[in-house]
């Protein structure tokens, strides 16, 4: 396991969750971002707000958007990308600027950042921002329920199922040019894997799932499952996923063997040979597959079309005893 990012630069991935922290903290205040006076010779006189950390690396936010690959963004970040395009958001060898409502003069940082801030608020009452928040939300319940009977149906194939779980990562030296597409073009080729290599021989299905957090910046969470009557190595198998992981992300990726830990799952132990007919431990299966899905690590920012979460399909009919 690598350690939390510590670039002074942030990564895409950590500029897209501080818009989301922006956001959310704009929606729990009706502070301004700076607290603005001017002295009697007419100087700016500035102070912070308990909005103003949230604006650490705004350059870097605004930024976020440029580019030629087209993305399908959170409404997060597509209610900061509006509220930036209606005030006319300029970067400036200044800082952020933009124009005064009247047109006649450039603002200064702290009076464009107190525009952008009453904009999203505006912004965050229309309707399409209220759905879009209910929306995710209601993908996530479904995604789960998706989830539940996909993992049913794979573990009803055989008498026993070898369930593998591995986390994959980035390498923090990696994370801070990271972009999102280059995950699911590594993600694609994990899969295409599945087709040739022996390491997926007897394998029944497969979930894997891209998220990003604060701690490790883009990832992939996955589960695969393997005929227990042919496959019950489920350490080593998890190593060798891992170690393929390596191979296709040409060194710059590491990961988490989860069945190493078994442990740390106590009584909920979902991974490992499980039985058909063991109920407790199909419970358990469920238990771990919803982490895969959990909303507080959806994609923030994804290429347009792209899938965050991808499943093998599942095979009807019983086998073995």
């Amino acid at each position: 396991m690598t350690k939390r990012n510590t670039h002074t630069s942030p990564s895409r991935s950590d500029t897209s969750i501080r818009i989301e922290r922006l956001i959310n903290a704009i929606q729990r205040s009706d502070s301004q971002a700076y607290r603005i006076r001017y002295s009697k010779h007419g100087d700016e006189l500035v102070s912070e707000t308990r909005l103003s950390k949230y604006f650490d690396g705004i350059e870097q936010m605004i930024a976020l958007f440029e580019g030629d690959v087209e993305y399908q963004s959170s409404w997060h970040l597509s209610l900061f990308q509006q509220a930036c395009q209606t005030i006319g958001v300029e970067l400036s060898p200044c800082g952020i600027t933009c124009l005064s409502e009247d047109g006649t003069r450039y603002l200064s940082t702290s009076e464009t950042l107190n525009e952008l801030t009453k904009c999203i608020r505006t912004l965050r009452t229309q309707k399409r921002f209220m759905r879009r928040d209910a929306d995710q939300r209601y993908l996530a319940i479904q995604q789960e329920i998706e989830i539940g009977s996909y993992v049913d149906a794979v573990l009803d194939r055989y008498a026993r199922t070898c369930v593998v779980r591995v986390d994959l990562y980035y390498r923090t030296e990696v994370q801070a040019r990271l972009r999102v597409e280059r995950v699911f073009d590594d993600l694609n080729r994990l899969i295409a894997e599945r087709e040739r290599n022996l390491i997926f021989d007897h394998e029944t299905g497969y979930i894997c799932s891209v998220e990003q957090g604060e701690d490790r910046g883009y990832h992939i969470h996955a589960a695969f499952f393997f005929n227990g009557a042919e496959v019950n190595a489920d350490i080593y198998k998890a190593q060798r996923i891992g170690e393929l992981w390596e191979r296709i992300t040409r060194g710059q990726g590491c990961f988490n063997n989860c069945n190493l830990e078994k442990d740390k799952y106590q009584d909920r132990l979902g991974i490992g040979l499980i039985h058909r007919r063991d109920l407790n431990a199909r419970g358990n299966v469920h238990y771990a597959m919803r982490y895969l899905v959990k909303n507080d690590q959806h994609l923030r920012l994804k290429p347009v079309g792209a899938r965050c979460l991808r499943k093998g399909q599942a095979k009807k009919g019983l086998r073995g005893d």
